[in-house]
């Protein structure tokens, strides 16, 4: 059994580094594991570890705008377009891997995970080709320090949840900048200073933190938007399926919390046979007399 992981989220949110790290972890553990690049905009000596399949080997983003005059918008779509004419080339690429997780580094474009049909078509050819697929969703901690763009990211990430349709883990990264002690220095507490509790509902999204009641400070300037938050906050309650598993790259214990939540989620092993235990003999209970 192969299986697929889905690297996604915004620009910036530590899904190269993530991917990088995951590997890492998969050595370490002796599994077998591989990365694939879906960006085509990559930069190769941004890779610790090379990619077994490239999707610049097929198309790159360089090619396209010199080529096509296209921006870099337009280019990324043309790229991904082009892959979805060329699926029996990926499927070929796939072709040589059994029994082996492979880590799919996907590009920061939002549009590509909320409304573009691109990697729902990428899911089902994986299916067809019997690879069992998750996908993680990233959302960097920086987001906490605005509860507004905080829950644009939540929405962003229900969005891609239903339009991919499959498992799906979200993330949020860079835990490591937010410390909880007021005397670390400015450095250390990047995206802020704040208490178990205060995370705790950034973790499991509580829409609490955009309501706010008609005449506060935050409706004062623009009270035509207290509609538009009240029905935020009754869509994320009718519907729960955000939260976050935070990660922490330099505590190697949020790390292995993250990938037995990735293993667990598909099932990883579940079809393997179990081992025979060897016979015993005299000889085994030698070190016992």
């Amino acid at each position: 059994m192969r299986y697929a992981v889905l690297v996604t989220g915004p620009g910036g949110a530590g899904k190269s580094t993530f991917s990088k790290s995951f590997l890492t972890h998969l050595n370490t553990s002796r599994r077998t594991g591989h990365l694939v690049n879906l960006d085509p905009a990559a930069n190769a000596e941004s890779f610790e570890y090379e990619p077994v399949i490239d999707i610049k080997d097929l198309v790159s983003l360089e090619d396209v705008m010199g080529e096509l005059d296209y921006g870099p918008n337009g280019g990324l779509v043309y790229c991904f377009e082009y892959l979805l004419q060329n699926m029996d080339w990926l499927e070929e690429e796939l072709g040589g891997y059994d029994d082996d997780y492979l880590i799919f580094d996907c590009p920061g474009q939002i549009e590509l995970y909320t409304h573009h049909p691109f990697l729902p078509t990428l899911v089902q050819n994986l299916s067809r080709m019997g690879i069992r697929t998750c996908a993680v969703y990233l959302l960097e901690s920086q987001f906490m320090e605005d509860r507004y763009k905080f829950f644009s990211g939540v929405l962003s990430a229900m969005s891609a949840m239903v339009n991919l349709e499959i498992p799906w883990i979200n993330i949020m990264s860079k835990m490591d900048l937010v410390t909880e002690n007021t005397d670390d220095p400015a450095g250390s507490a990047r995206n802020g200073i704040r208490g178990r509790k205060n995370i705790a509902r950034y973790l499991d999204p509580d829409p609490l933190l955009l309501a706010t009641s008609r005449g506060q400070e935050a409706n004062i300037s623009n009270p035509r938007f207290h509609a538009l938050n009240q029905a935020i906050v009754q869509l994320i309650e009718d519907h729960p399926l955000v939260s976050f598993l935070p990660l922490d790259l330099t505590n190697p214990d949020s790390l292995e919390t993250v990938i037995s939540h990735i293993d667990y989620t598909m099932q990883y092993g579940e079809d393997e046979e179990p081992k025979e235990p060897h016979d015993l003999d005299d000889g085994d209970f030698a070190d016992m007399e």
